[in-house]
């Protein structure tokens, strides 16, 4: 039993804290209360009470429709809240330190608003990466200073080198972008690499099935956030980004 505890209390916390990135996401770009009023539907605007907002099991419970109009409410909310459940699961089974395990839990934290504000506004808000490279900084200080210059070098390497991209073409890449890009080195150190590897293979495979799906001269102009693919490097980065370059470095 105690085996399960952590990674049981660690699925719970990442239930409720997913709760809140959905209305973090849903209300940061619309300038709204975090805090105020409560969670209601979509259709007809009725508060949810406690029972009908419990993470997961109460989209469950009412076959994702409101208890009041009936009107079907997104699978994403039950979705984004199992994924960041099972994502700090996760992160506690892999971490092997205090520092890998708090900048985990943090990067996801930061990662799931970011991805979803990105998919739906095509933009990612300065008031989640400015927070999310202070948070990392602290916490580096705190837990273990002397991985602080990797942290900082790798987080001045990957955003000078999205800058780069984002002078270079401006049309295919944000300032969003960069900060996110920077904000990963901070937390991944030097597995950033792998990461920004994997977010550059990922978009340009959508970008190609976008292209063969709508004809060249469309696919082209279909604006495509990068945003979503940076976390998902970011996430097999935080999981396998240290044994990719070990792997790397061993090779050549």
């Amino acid at each position: 039993m105690p085996v399960l505890a952590l990674p049981g209390a660690a699925l719970l916390f990442g239930l409720l804290i997913g709760s809140f990135l959905n209305v973090v996401a849903w209300r940061l770009p619309r300038r709204e209360s975090l805090v105020r009023p409560r969670s209601k539907c979509p259709s007809c605007g009725v508060q949810l009470s406690a029972l009908d907002n419990v993470p997961l099991l109460s989209w469950l419970v009412l076959r994702g429709r409101c208890r009041r109009c009936g009107d079907p409410i997104s699978a994403r909310y039950p979705v984004v809240e199992a994924a960041t459940g099972l994502l700090y699961v996760a992160v506690v089974l892999a971490a092997d330190g205090p520092r890998v395990l708090v900048l985990g839990l943090l990067l996801v934290t930061f990662l799931v608003p970011i991805a979803l504000i990105d998919l739906d506004h095509r933009r990612i808000p300065n008031v989640l990466t400015g927070p999310a490279a202070l948070a990392a900084v602290a916490a580096i200080t705190l837990i273990e200073p002397s991985w602080l210059t990797e942290a900082l070098l790798a987080g001045a390497a990957a955003g000078g080198f999205f800058l780069l991209a984002a002078v270079l073409y401006p049309r295919g890449m944000g300032m969003g972008d960069v900060k996110l890009a920077g904000v990963l080195g901070l937390y991944l150190g030097r597995a950033v690499a792998p990461s920004l590897f994997i977010a550059l293979i990922a978009g340009v495979l959508v970008g190609a099935a976008i292209i063969a799906r709508k004809g060249a001269e469309e696919g082209r102009t279909t604006a495509v956030p990068f945003g979503p693919f940076l976390a998902l490097g970011a996430v097999i980065g935080l999981f396998a980004g240290d044994a990719l370059v070990d792997a790397y470095l061993a090779r050549f």
